[in-house]
């Protein structure tokens, strides 16, 4: 199926992810990812499995689908269908030219979307708990799927995070978890608001190599907000300035330093959308 994980597309905190070829029959076969679950909680399988088996039946289009799973000695194997355009990390930070504001506005509605499904419409509730742009993967229409999504529970508590020793990434980690207060869906509005800055702007949320103003994104997109100077925020592509200013607020919104102050996923995709007034 892997070649013997020959192929690598991916690294992440659950473990690695190759690419590899699921036969559908004698004569055709699909492209999927296998992701090679590495660093899970010593709970025991039966965490494992019950969490595989409810992750098998979550299903929207924008969440990337678990297509099945291996446990066989001391391997355990997620097979997800393959998403060919990588991530957003990649479209954002390593492309060669930058993603149209129309493309990147749909994966941004592709993304609340999909969060919405995990907090309010699926069967189980699920906070993801790191949300960023390595973990919103890519299809060939350049439509946005969330990874990784109800893995959490599966940490061993070494493996949070190196640096916070929380579950999330540090500069999407909402303030909440550093106060040791209840973890909501709102950790996951937080990440989202930090990461949607990063697709209007175009650039890494922390960046050390700009000037010191600026190498924080979000003191600089709500310095640029404050003094009425969006453009500052955008130099390659004409935008229709409301449209940018309603993104900006959305997001500054979202990264609100109180969870009760922001919105809900499905709050934020009416306002992504037009259909409701921004405060």
């Amino acid at each position: 199926m892997t070649g013997n994980f020959s192929e690598e597309i991916g690294r992440g905190v659950f473990g690695t992810v190759y690419k590899g070829t699921l036969m559908k029959n004698q004569h055709s076969s699909k492209a999927v990812a296998v992701k090679k679950i590495e660093k899970i909680s010593s709970d025991g399988e039966r965490e494992y499995l019950a969490e595989v088996k409810t992750l098998g039946k979550t299903r929207h289009r924008n969440l990337v689908r678990l297509l099945g799973y291996c446990h066989d000695g001391k391997n355990r194997l997620l097979v997800y269908e393959y998403m060919s355009n990588g991530s957003l990390a990649d479209v954002l930070f390593k492309a060669e030219h930058q993603a149209s504001w129309e493309v990147r506005m749909g994966i941004v509605q592709n993304v609340a979307r999909g969060l919405l499904y995990l907090h309010e419409e699926c069967e189980m509730q699920i906070i993801h708990c790191d949300i960023k742009p390595q973990n919103i993967l890519i299809d060939d229409n350049m439509q946005a799927k969330i990874s990784d999504f109800g893995l959490s529970k599966l940490l061993k508590p070494d493996q949070t995070n190196t640096i916070t020793m929380i579950r999330g990434t540090r500069g999407y980690v909402a303030p909440e978890w550093h106060k040791q207060l209840p973890v909501t869906v709102k950790v996951d509005t937080y990440s989202f608001g930090v990461m949607l800055l990063e697709i209007i702007c175009g650039r890494r949320c922390v960046d050390v190599s700009l000037p010191e103003e600026e190498a924080v994104l979000e003191d600089w997109v709500y310095h640029c907000f404050q003094a009425g100077e969006l453009d500052k925020l955008v130099h390659y592509q004409t935008i229709d300035q409301k449209q940018l200013e309603r993104m900006v607020k959305v997001a500054l919104w979202c990264i609100q330093e109180e969870p009760a102050h922001r919105p809900s996923m499905k709050e934020v995709l009416l306002m992504l959308e037009g259909t409701v007034y921004v405060p």
